[in-house]
């Protein structure tokens, strides 16, 4: 079933208007930040950098604990503010939700217990005199540039363990999606972050460059596409850089699964948030005696699928983000039916509404096999034995995440030792994520991990204290 919805308005001049991909209503607007303002920001980061650090750990931690509190209490208000600018379902945003305060949470864990450790001096011979430790100090200013696709728990997945860490933050959020950004921002200002130690700039592609060239950030950390990562890389010079790239996830579906798990993890995995989920299921490799049956379950039920007005509770299938992003999504559905692929069901575009779409046949030289789709398309293929599938799984030359069903213990952990990808998730859809883990690519692209404790590492820095312990004259 399928509701029409309306394009987005156009993008004032002064101004960056943020409408709702549904209906194309105005939200509100927010000042667009000019690329020759970045010096003046950087002055103010700057300050915020020195009134950071200077936290006590107890404080950043009791601001992460208190802002996750004050999102939980305001939990649909953010919720309905999620899916009015990214148009994600009103079950998925307050998930969405939920996983923020989880993130600020563990923030607040990090913040008191990563402080360093001792060193073993005396383990090597010609140091038995000295004893000491080192201590993890801030980096200084990170600058964080964030996707419109999780509008929340992305911003909070860099804030959070910045500001454990003692940073402090010039945060770029996707001009798209860029309402709740600025409340999360808000929300740990009312729960006593100094108002200097997160500085917010909105705008365009001139603008992310002048803030990754800007000699002064330390760190860049990155959620979002291969070509404009690959653009920060060449522009920023000598920094940290912490990326979260592009995905297109397999799953195998082996014929010992259990087929119903296997049938509906898949369709969550694919059509989640209108499948612009960089994990979400984009190719499901199926065993061969179990093909057309799987096919046939899927397609019945992806049809079931409701698309149409992500505030209504049984809508399943939300708009996606823009027209553009429509126009993409069907031209790598016609160039794979030009290929040769077989259209399952879907590719009925209306407005922002894309209707969840199956293809089989897909050629590997297709870009819809080998690229990320990033909406609610899936491949199926069939497969003859696990080594075949572990093969087609690693075919494109950068991963995230992958998803084996089985109930063979043997080919559940050959399947994970062998797919090149940053999670293997077993007897679950490869769109699983839980914010305490690592997460991160493999191959082409990859650098760095998001997951609480993994990013407040990479935006710390140790630091050595050593004591000679000199003997008396």
């Amino acid at each position: 079933m399928m509701q029409n919805a309306v394009r987005s308005t156009p993008l004032q001049s002064d101004a960056i208007v943020v409408c709702d991909p549904f209906n194309g209503a105005a939200l509100g607007s927010v000042t667009e930040t000019s690329a020759n303002a970045v010096p003046e920001l950087l002055d103010r980061a700057k300050s915020g950098a020195r009134i950071a650090r200077a936290l006590p750990r107890h404080q950043r931690s009791a601001i992460l604990e208190k802002a996750a509190s004050l999102i939980a209490a305001d939990k649909e208000d953010f919720a309905t503010l999620i899916v009015r600018e990214a148009g994600k379902t009103i079950t998925q945003a307050r998930k969405e939700v939920t996983r923020c305060v989880n993130t600020l949470k563990l923030s607040a864990d990090e913040a008191k217990r990563n402080a360093g450790e001792v060193i073993p001096f005396d383990s090597y011979a010609g140091s038995e005199s000295r004893q000491g430790w080192y201590t993890r100090e801030p980096l200084g200013i990170i600058a964080a540039i964030t996707p419109y696709n999780d509008p929340l728990n992305l911003v909070a997945h860099k804030l959070g363990p910045a500001i454990a860490g003692g940073n402090a933050i010039l945060l770029k959020p996707s001009e798209l999606t860029p309402l709740s950004a600025v409340r999360l921002v808000g929300t740990l200002v009312t729960a006593g972050l100094p108002e200097e130690v997160i500085t917010v700039a909105i705008g365009g592609a001139e603008l992310g460059k002048a803030i990754v060239s800007a000699k002064d950030i330390r760190m860049i950390s990155f959620t979002g596409g291969f070509a404009t990562g690959e653009a920060i890389s060449k522009t920023a010079g000598l920094k940290k850089f912490s990326m979260d790239l592009g995905g297109n996830a397999p799953v195998i579906v082996m014929e010992d699964s259990n087929f119903d798990a296997a049938v509906a993890g898949c369709i969550s995995g694919a059509y989640w948030a209108a499948g612009q989920n960089c994990i979400g299921t984009q190719r499901i490799l199926v065993q061969r005696r179990i093909y057309k049956r799987f096919r046939d379950e899927f397609v019945a039920r992806t049809l079931k699928l409701k698309t149409g007005n992500p505030l209504e509770s049984d809508t399943d299938v939300g708009p996606m983000i823009t027209e553009k992003a429509v126009d993409r999504a069907a031209a790598m559905v016609e160039r794979a039916i030009q290929g040769g692929a077989t259209l399952l069901c879907g590719h009925q575009p209306s407005g922002n509404l894309y209707p969840p779409t199956v293809l089989e046949n897909v050629p590997a030289t297709c870009d819809a096999w080998s690229e990320e789709v990033f909406a609610p398309i899936v491949i199926l293929e069939p497969f003859d034995s696990i080594a075949e599938a572990i093969d087609l799984a690693n075919s494109p030359e950068y991963s995230l995440h992958a998803g084996i069903f089985t109930n063979d213990l043997e080919d559940a952990l050959d399947a994970a030792d062998r797919i090149d990808a940053g999670g293997v998730m077993i007897n679950d859809s490869s769109d699983y994520r839980f914010d305490a883990m690592p997460f991160g690519g493999f191959k082409y692209g990859s650098m760095g991990r998001e997951g609480v404790r993994f990013a407040y590492e990479d935006m710390t820095q140790p630091k050595v204290v050593c004591i000679n312990r000199l003997k008396r004259s």
